[in-house]
């Protein structure tokens, strides 16, 4: 009888506790984590108030969210240009494996962006913004539940939004960078709360053509404008002058550098003869920083929300660069190159219940780690095509194996003829550049001794064999990843066609 009894009693008390069951298996183990990604287009490593480089800049977004989480102080992009790098940021593979190689090269049927897995793992999504992959169009992409785009680069005032397929036109006087920031929170309030959320807030700004929110407009009216050293190694007319600059410090090699770097000086992409003489440099510079100020907001609008929501223990916020851009370096403007601060780019993460306040991160990071990582954070097995890697236990402060080298592409575009296609490789203290496909020089420097680049070493006897090894350990990856053969693309129209002449 008292076995009856005892045994009747303990199915008494698991029938009482079967409510509870969901809730006892989830203690000690937190809900998936929510990701919000915002992405701005060319904004350089460096222009973060935070970074101190130019003097009078403010950003307290940025700064807080490196405040107040972490600074990802050497992340690279393997390709500086907006398409390759948007396609290795959603598919995790370089370019030459994904092979949307330019601005007009059509995405292939195959590609698998990283929210499609997520998607599948439960996870609502959502897209706002600046697409440009592949193609020019604004149609809804796969991976996505929400969709809010615009077709190619877009406008910053008044823009066109194609919403979920059906284009919408915008109220008059309104900015791209708020509306997109101001839908992105609207569709986070609105999203279903008991599942996780992943959103991907793609900026226009800073893209060219420059132009700041208005009341933005003049707030760098003011600013000092400081050139860096190497603006001047390609000179040929001393009447030039952009405001002040530094003398170098390290030695300065004027006899290797790039026959095709110092003909771009005067060219749509030389600060001699910028997008065809239609804005002077300190004009340029100033509007870039204007422009920054609403992207910046941007940021500190998304942290803000999630502080009032109460998931910061619970939610990441990521800022990135699709890549980076140049001030004047060399003589150039934009991109595409491989010079520091062309394939550098910006990257911080905020998330207090998974990052340490003030946390400094100095392994390299690229665009192709982004995928995995967030998969990571979502609980999902890094997919085999993917070539980057998570660096989750990085922003927990734990120790991993890591890579000591990137690798960069850049392939030669018919619209913008000046720049070659390049290959380079860089550690932690040296970067070996190929110029290919032309009668010049390649070049390599020492990056903690040079980090202006302006001391080309390749002839430098002392650094042949660090060169050679640098050769050997780039075209060892291209060859282990399949990248020895130019992906080369039919051009998307005739676009470009008065650039020939009359040839065809």
């Amino acid at each position: 009888m008292r076995k009856v009894m005892k045994h009747r009693a303990w199915l008494l008390a698991a029938v009482m506790l079967l409510p509870a069951l969901p809730l006892l298996a989830q203690q000690g183990k937190k809900a998936p984590m929510n990701i919000i990604f915002i992405l701005s287009d060319d904004h350089r490593y460096d222009a973060m108030g935070f970074m101190h480089t130019i003097e009078g800049l403010q950003t307290p977004g940025m700064d807080r969210m490196a405040r107040e989480g972490a600074h990802l102080r050497n992340a690279f992009v393997s390709t500086a240009l907006c398409s390759p790098s948007r396609a290795s940021i959603l598919t995790g593979q370089y370019a030459h494996t994904h092979t949307v190689v330019d601005n007009d090269s059509p995405m292939p049927d195959n590609l698998v962006f990283f929210p499609q897995y997520m998607q599948k793992q439960g996870y609502q999504t959502a897209f706002f913004g600046k697409w440009h992959m592949g193609n020019t169009g604004d149609q809804p992409q796969p991976g996505f539940d929400h969709w809010e785009s615009f077709q190619g680069q877009g406008t910053y005032y008044n823009p066109v939004l194609n919403i979920d397929g059906k284009r919408i036109k915008q109220p008059e006087g309104s900015y791209t960078t708020d509306l997109l920031t101001a839908h992105t929170i609207e569709w986070l309030n609105k999203r279903n709360k008991q599942k996780p959320f992943f959103v991907y807030l793609s900026h226009k700004g800073v893209h060219a053509e420059f132009k700041p929110a208005k009341r933005h407009e003049g707030k760098y009216a003011n600013i000092p404008i400081v050139c860096p050293p190497s603006m001047y190694l390609t000179v040929t007319d001393s009447s030039k002058s952009f405001g002040t600059h530094t003398a170098p410090a390290t030695p300065v090699n004027y006899r290797d550098i790039p026959q095709w770097v110092r003909r771009q000086r005067y060219s749509w992409h030389g600060v001699d003869y910028m997008y065809h003489g239609t804005i002077v440099f300190d004009d340029f510079y100033r509007r870039y920083l204007e422009t920054l100020q609403a992207v910046d907001e941007s940021v500190e609008r998304v942290l803000d929300w999630v502080k009032e929501q109460g998931l910061e223990e619970n939610t990441m916020v990521v800022y990135m660069g699709d890549n980076g851009f140049s001030f004047g370096e060399h003589g150039l403007i934009d991109k595409r190159h491989a010079y520091e601060e062309s394939m550098r780019v910006p990257l911080l993460c905020w998330a207090p219940g998974l990052v340490k306040a003030g946390t400094r991160i100095p392994e390299i990071i690229m665009n192709i780690d982004i995928a995995p990582t967030f998969l990571d954070l979502a609980g999902i097995p890094k997919p085999a095509q993917m070539q980057g890697q998570s660096f989750t236990e990085l922003l927990r402060g734990h120790q991993a194996p890591w890579r000591d080298k990137v690798f960069y592409e850049y392939y030669w575009e018919a619209a913008f003829p000046q720049t070659p296609t390049i290959f380079a490789v860089r550690t932690g203290k040296y970067k070996y550049i190929y110029n290919h496909g032309l009668w010049d020089i390649n070049e390599l420097y020492d990056m903690e001794k040079d980090p202006y680049e302006m001391n080309n070493l390749i002839r430098n006897k002392a650094y042949e064999q660090t060169g050679k090894e640098l050769r050997s350990a780039l075209f060892n990856w291209l060859d282990s990843t399949r990248g020895l053969l130019i992906p080369l693309k039919k051009p998307a129209g005739t676009r470009f066609d008065n650039l020939y002449r009359g040839t065809y």
